[in-house]
C-alpha cells in the first residue's frame, strides 16, 4: 500500500463525524474534514514523515496526492511535512510550494506556507526579491505571504523589506491583507516597538483601521 493510501486509511480510522461537522462549519463549509484535531493528526503522520526525513528526500508525488484530496487534514499534512523538511527546502523548491499555495487557498494553509517560504529566505537572499514580486501579485494570498513571511524573525527582520512590502499593500480593502499587515507589525513590535510606532506615525493616514489596531496591540 502506498503512503497516500496508507495515511488515508489511518485518518479514516480516526475520523469523528461530529468534530468534522464543527471543523467544516468553522471554515465556512469550504472544505471536507475527517474531524481530526491537530495534535492527533500530527501524531498519526509522525512516523510517515520521519521515514522520508531519514533519506532527506521530499516525496512530491505523495504531497500532490494529499493536496488534491478532498479532506482538509491532508492539506494540513502537506504543510506539516514541508515544515519538517525546512532544512532541506531551497529556493528551487518554491515553485512547487507556490503550486500548493494557489490550490484551495484559505488562511489556514496560507499561514503555514508563509513560515515555510520565510525560512528559506533566512539562508537565500533571492527570496527577498521574490517576496517583493509577490507583494504586488494579483493573488492576494501571495501578497499575504509576502507580508507575513518574516514573522518571528525578531532581530533578523529586514525592516527595509518589511516596510516596502507593506507599503505596496496600503490602501487595500481586502480583510486578509489588512489583517496580515497588522500581524506583521504587531509581531515585530515585540522586538522594536519604536520602529513600529514610527511606521504607524508615518503611514497612519494610509493604513486601514484594522491594521493599526492589530499593530498597536502591544505598544
Amino acid at each position: 500500500m502506498d503512503k497516500y493510501k496508507r495515511i488515508k486509511v489511518i485518518f479514516e480510522q480516526n475520523s469523528d463525524s461530529e468534530k468534522a461537522a464543527a471543523m467544516a462549519k468553522y471554515m465556512r463549509d469550504l472544505f471536507e474534514f475527517y474531524g481530526i484535531p491537530t495534535p492527533l493528526r500530527r501524531r498519526l503522520a509522525k512516523d510517515l514523515i520521519k521515514e522520508d526525513l531519514k533519506g532527506r528526500d521530499i516525496d512530491w508525488e505523495f504531497l500532490d496526492k494529499c493536496y488534491m484530496d478532498s479532506h482538509r487534514e491532508l492539506q494540513y499534512l502537506v504543510c506539516d511535512y514541508l515544515s519538517a523538511f525546512g532544512g532541506v527546502l531551497t529556493y528551487e523548491h518554491i515553485p512547487m510550494v507556490k503550486k500548493y499555495i494557489k490550490i484551495k487557498p484559505w488562511w489556514d494553509t496560507v499561514d503555514s506556507f508563509d513560515m515555510i517560504v520565510g525560512n528559506i529566505g533566512l539562508t537565500d537572499p533571492r527570496v527577498d526579491k521574490l517576496m517583493l514580486d509577490w507583494s504586488t501579485d494579483e493573488d492576494f494570498w501571495l501578497r499575504r505571504i509576502a507580508i507575513d513571511h518574516q514573522l518571528c524573525r525578531r532581530e533578523k527582520t529586514n525592516t527595509g523589506l518589511l516596510e516596502e512590502i507593506i507599503v505596496n499593500n496600503l490602501g487595500s480593502r481586502e480583510f486578509f491583507i489588512n489583517k496580515a499587515i497588522g500581524w506583521s507589525l504587531r509581531d515585530y513590535s515585540k522586538t522594536s516597538p519604536e520602529w513600529v510606532r514610527s511606521f504607524i506615525g508615518k503611514y497612519s493616514d494610509r493604513m486601514d483601521k484594522l491594521s493599526i489596531r492589530e499593530a498597536s496591540r502591544y505598544l
